[in-house]
Order: C-alpha cells, then sequence, then structure tokens
C-alpha cells in the first residue's frame, strides 16, 4: 500500500511511492504535461502529470482542475533543482475531492491591502502568509517552553473582568447579568494572586484594548503571554525577559531560517544579533538622546510615540531597555524609585528596526497605603479593587512582572509591516469581518 506523507517529509522519500493530500496552489498546462503546484498546510511541490503516465480519468481530471481544487495525488518523488522546493512527484494516479467554482478571489498576482484582508479566510493559504501564522506558532511554543523549564507555572485567567488594568478608556464593556463587566486588557492582576501560592506563574492569552487607533502596531484584540515573579525586583524582571526573548529568536531562527529568507526575505544578520545582555538606558538618558537626534521639542514627563521608540532603538543592535518612566505614564500599580516618587520602577524592551516596545512591565507596589492612593488618583472605583488590596494586607512581598505581546513580536521576527499579518483573522478599528 503507498504510504500518505506530507510535503514537508518529502526529502525523506526520494525514489519511493507517495500519495500526498492537498490543494491546487497553481496550475500550468504545457499539452500532453500538466504541472501542478500542490500545497497541503506544511509546504508545496509541484506534482508532474504526464498523459502518457496516468489513466485517461486521472488525466481528464488534472486538466479539469482549478485554482484551490482539492485532490489526493500519487507518484514517484525525484530530487530536481529546478523545481520549486527541490523536489517534484511524478503522477501515477490522481483523484479529486473537489473542484473549486472558477473565479478564485486571490489569484497568482498582486492584490491590494483591502482586498486581502476582507478576504483574510483566504489570503491565509498564500506562501507569505502561511510562513508568517507557522513562525507565530513556534514563538507560541517557544515561549511556554522557555518559561515552563524555568519554574513558571501556567495559570489561566479570566476574560471577563470587573475593573480595569492598563485604564478606563480603552475596555470593552458587556452586560454581565444585569452588571458591568469588562474584556480583560489583561491578566496581571490575577497573576499576582497567583504568585503569593506558587511563586512563579503566567497566563497566556487574548487580551483586548478599545483604542481608536489605525496604526500598524495595533489591534484591538491580540494575545500577550504575561510572566509574574514573587520575591523579584526590576532588574529581575529584565534579567527574565532578554533571556525568554533571546530564546523565542534563535529558536525562531532555527526552526525557520529558510521560510524567513526564501519567503520573508529577512535579513537573518539582524536576528542573529539578538543575544543578552540587552542594553539599558533610563527614561532620563532616553530623553537625552532624543534631543540630540532631533526631537528637542519632546518633554520630561511625555510617553513616547512610535517615532521615538525607533529613534531611541535605532542606536542599538538589540533590543533596549528603557527603565524608569515617569509615574505619570504608567500604570496605577506600579512601584515608585525611592527618593522620586515621579518615577516608578517600570521598563519597556523597544525592538530594533522601528518595531517599538514589545514588553512592558516592571515591580508592583507593595503599599497598602500606595495602592490606595494611586486607586482615588486614577478614579478607579475602590470596590473593584478591593480584593486587590487584600495581596498587599497578607503576605505582601516585592515582586515583578511584564507582558509580552505576540503580535508585536511576530512581525518584529518576520519583519513584516503590519501587526494584522500576524494573527490568522485580526480585529481591527472598525474591522471585524471575516
Amino acid at each position: 500500500m503507498t504510504q500518505h506523507v506530507t510535503i514537508d517529509q518529502i526529502s525523506d522519500h526520494v525514489g519511493e511511492e507517495v500519495t500526498l493530500k492537498g490543494w491546487v496552489y497553481n496550475k500550468t498546462d504545457k499539452g500532453r504535461l500538466q504541472f501542478i503546484l500542490l500545497r497541503d498546510g506544511t509546504a508545496t511541490i509541484q506534482a508532474v502529470v504526464f498523459k502518457k503516465n496516468v489513466s485517461d480519468e486521472a488525466w481528464e481530471a488534472a486538466t479539469d482542475l482549478t485554482l484551490e481544487s482539492s485532490l489526493v495525488v500519487t507518484g514517484t518523488v525525484r530530487a530536481d533543482d529546478r523545481a520549486p522546493g527541490g523536489y517534484e512527484l511524478d503522477v501515477s494516479d490522481l483523484e479529486v475531492v473537489h473542484i473549486a467554482e472558477l473565479g478564485y478571489p486571490i489569484q497568482p498576482k498582486e492584490h491590494g491591502t483591502g482586498f486581502l484582508v476582507e478576504n483574510r479566510h483566504l489570503w491565509i493559504r498564500t506562501p507569505r502568509q502561511s510562513a508568517i501564522l507557522r513562525i507565530r506558532a513556534t514563538v507560541i511554543r517557544a515561549i511556554r517552553n522557555w518559561l515552563d523549564d524555568h519554574g513558571f507555572l501556567n495559570m489561566d485567567t479570566p476574560i471577563l473582568t470587573p475593573a480595569a488594568v492598563e485604564g478606563t478608556t480603552t475596555l470593552f464593556e458587556t452586560d454581565y447579568f444585569g452588571e458591568p463587566a469588562y474584556l480583560t486588557q489583561s491578566g496581571q492582576l490575577y497573576n499576582e494572586a497567583n504568585i503569593m501560592a506558587f511563586g512563579k506563574v503566567y497566563c497566556f492569552g487574548p487580551t483586548f484594548r478599545a483604542e481608536k487607533s489605525k496604526t500598524r502596531r495595533h489591534l484591538t484584540e491580540f494575545w500577550m503571554v504575561e510572566p509574574e515573579m514573587a520575591y523579584a525586583d526590576l532588574d529581575d524582571y529584565m534579567d527574565v525577559a532578554q533571556k525568554m526573548t533571546a530564546y523565542v529568536v534563535q529558536t525562531a531562527l532555527e526552526k525557520h531560517g529558510g521560510l524567513l529568507t526564501d519567503v520573508l526575505e529577512r535579513d537573518l544578520g539582524r536576528l542573529e544579533a539578538v543575544e543578552p545582555p540587552f542594553p539599558r538606558i533610563s527614561y532620563d538618558e532616553a530623553v537625552d538622546l532624543l534631543h540630540e537626534n532631533g526631537f528637542e521639542d519632546f518633554e520630561w514627563g511625555d510617553d513616547f510615540g512610535a517615532p521615538h521608540e525607533t529613534a531611541i532603538s535605532e542606536q542599538f543592535d538589540r533590543p533596549v531597555f528603557v527603565y524608569h518612566y515617569p509615574t505619570q505614564c504608567k500604570a496605577f500599580y506600579m512601584e515608585t524609585v525611592e527618593g522620586r516618587s515621579d518615577v516608578c520602577r517600570s521598563a519597556d524592551l523597544l525592538a530594533p528596526e522601528g518595531y517599538g516596545e514589545i514588553i512592558g512591565g516592571g515591580q508592583r507596589a507593595t503599599s497598602v497605603e500606595l495602592l490606595e492612593q494611586r486607586i482615588e488618583e486614577h478614579s478607579l472605583p475602590r470596590e473593584a479593587y478591593e480584593w486587590y488590596l487584600d495581596l498587599r494586607r497578607y503576605g505582601s512581598v516585592p515582586h515583578s512582572g511584564f507582558g509580552l505581546g505576540v503580535e508585536r513580536t511576530v512581525a518584529w521576527i518576520c519583519g513584516i509591516e503590519h501587526v494584522r499579518e500576524t494573527i490568522p483573522f485580526p480585529r481591527m478599528l472598525e474591522k471585524i469581518y471575516p
């Protein structure tokens, strides 16, 4: 019986007869030869149907194939440097599973971005999108592996929450049996409870921000990993973050160097430089750097925008930490710097090449009194945070954590312009279809 294999295994079967199951990505008619570019979700291969080598029924089926028709082909694997991927399948039999309708929307040509986003359910079948999403899966697996191997316990945190984490202006509100509830902005507050039970934890899931932003860096629904650590300060967080980030980048290089260069045309040298230690500069130093590089009007106390982050990161060949931001720039739960109440123990990791912040985090406030003050200053509902204040009443310890955005990280690793390509079905301002 002929063995069914996937295309990514094809190099192990040269000279053997195998069966492939997939879809027609492209087809060329050469009279008595049909060249079918077959994809199966793992890779693509050229299947060559020679009229004299197949039955009349198989030949007729091959000539009738349309783009994205599904089929099962059997043939002998042959190495050929001229063929896409270096291998061909000499077809001996072909069975059509489904003939796709004529007029498949996404043809092997250039299409406008708006059209492609509208047809995202089909766009993901193309080689570029397939490569990006395959790298995304590896990035997620690498993150989990590193954290699991370094003593972090996965904790699932709620999607529906009674309170804000990152500010009340970007909340998606919903009705929860007559009470207001919100789609989570972060699992951090719950992880702060979890670390008091388990020491080191992380959550990994979708987060939601109702930001009315159309920039290439923003989605309204994105995935974030959030490690949190008891008995850890700001330096501990940065040490963990840089090691995990470097591991993720190097794993993507190891697993998908071919996709990165051949399909995405990524400069691997920029990624190979991503090794610890990462440079660390204070917010004060970053402001001075901006003033020296054409941003004379930037005022101390302002948060960085995309042009500022790009200007800072251009000074380094790997990600750079900016630490000790002004308290007014950050969330209510940040610990202050001793002797400088206007500065907090926070740090963002800026990716090189203009990809901006991929990690945000810091050391959390341990004082009940400070948190009560911050809750009042931010006009947050005290009753929604009573449980969070309990964490400071019963066994409070220094603790730190951070959040890494998967989509921005994948965009940076892949070297692509917009985060909409880094998730199968992006959610953006005014875009929720399909």
